[in-house]
């Protein structure tokens, strides 16, 4: 399948000047932040750490880490920060590139990416930079998007169009999630350790989070979805109807999160 060599998100698809952006990436953040924030606990977030969060979004996990976890500074960072207007004490902003070669942010005991390496042509070279933002002892967690609407899946409006979605997507900003399955190995060649990862796939009943933030995403990306040639009007508005039906069943896109820690320094000898 043809990869794009020029298109970008937040330029070409999911511009934040867009109407309804924002609460868009709010429902994903409803669909999937209790997933993280969960993990993030489980690794012992809190007190004493500095966190660095990227592709912040609106800010519900740079914010959850501040006033659940108890975290003690977060550097929140985005290409496009202007959805980050509540900044509690501890939170930094920062708007910025995080693929361009001056992008030093320092260093981190919790580093957190969540669908955003999933987007970058350079996400392999990403691993390995971000890996070294780690201060010794610290935890590398990266979160993307794994397809369970795989050929085997059976044919209906929904997984049609979410496949035609993932095909456009890669063709006009190059997003790539065929290689997110591998992350665990991907961190254990950056030299962490205690490397594991798990998968959340929430449901998608009508009118919850997940079902919203698809259909919204399937209307922003309609013209490159249709042009993928794979489904047409018809069978995209049978596949957002299907998203408000009970009589529906199928799986949403889960999400696939990895953690690796950075070993602690040699004791003296």
């Amino acid at each position: 399948m043809r990869r794009t060599d020029t298109g970008r998100y937040g330029e070409d698809a999911f511009r934040p000047e867009e109407t309804g952006e924002a609460d868009r990436i709010d429902l994903g953040a409803l669909a999937y932040d209790g997933a993280t924030t969960a993990r993030l606990a489980a690794l012992g977030a809190g007190p004493g750490w500095h966190c660095l969060d990227l592709g912040a979004g609106t800010g519900t996990v740079a914010r959850w880490l501040l006033s659940s976890a108890g975290v003690s500074s977060v550097l929140a960072v985005d290409r496009d920060t202007r959805f980050l207007t509540d900044r509690p004490p501890g939170l930094v902003v920062q708007t910025a590139d995080i693929t361009a070669p001056g992008f030093d942010p320092g260093f981190f005991h919790l580093v957190h990416a969540r669908f955003v390496l999933m987007h970058l042509r350079s996400w392999r070279r990403m691993i390995a930079r971000l890996s070294t933002l780690l201060v010794p002892g610290g935890v590398l967690v990266l979160s993307d998007a794994v397809d369970l609407t795989t050929a085997t899946a059976p044919a209906t409006p929904y997984t049609l169009v979410m496949r035609a979605m993932w095909r456009a997507l890669r063709e006009t900003i190059g997003t790539d999630i065929s290689w997110v399955p591998d992350y665990p190995s991907l961190l254990l060649e950056e030299g962490l350790r205690s490397v594991a990862a798990e998968i959340q796939v929430p449901p998608l009943l009508p009118g919850s989070p997940v079902s919203r933030f698809w259909a919204e995403t399937w209307e922003r990306t309609r013209e490159a979805l249709l042009a993928t040639g794979q489904v047409d009007a018809a069978q995209l508005e049978q596949a957002r109807q299907s998203l408000e039906s009970p009589d529906s069943a199928a799986l949403a896109p889960g999400m696939l999160t990895a953690w690796g820690w950075k070993p602690p320094h040699p004791s003296a000898v």
